[in-house]
């Protein structure tokens, strides 16, 4: 069985790279993208079986991002989780009630990170 790709969307390199390298390490295949537009396109061509998606971003923020990708008949079906500085309540439930599988803030537990991941993909 091919091993699950996901797509880590946030415009910090440093955070990127974290989450890649423990999702790697966990047989999972990694695609990136550091702002909003160029996730959209990369949701498209990549077809990613989950998306991890920081909110606070340069070129469309996450929730505008996770908006655009429900619209497309291509894209709605991939989970989302936010992993976000953003740790207001009113995003968190916002974010929630538009779907998304989970929302963590950073910092964040690498270890939560990945049973997160786990669970959204056995959903999915």
């Amino acid at each position: 069985m091919a091993n699950k790709k996901i797509l880590v969307v946030d415009d910090e390199k440093n955070i990127v790279k974290l989450i890649a390298s423990r999702l790697k390490a966990n047989n999972y295949e990694v695609v990136a993208a550091c702002e909003g537009l160029y996730a959209i396109k990369m949701a498209h061509e990549e077809k990613p079986d989950l998306i991890i998606l920081d909110i606070m971003m340069p070129a469309g923020n996450g929730l505008s991002v996770f908006k655009n990708l429900q619209d497309s008949v291509a894209t709605a079906f991939i989970p989302v989780i936010f992993l976000t500085a953003c740790a207001s309540e009113e995003t968190r439930k916002q974010a929630l009630e538009m779907g998304a599988k989970d929302f963590i803030t950073k910092p964040f537990n690498a270890e939560e990170l990945l049973l997160k991941v786990k669970k959204a993909l056995a959903e999915a």
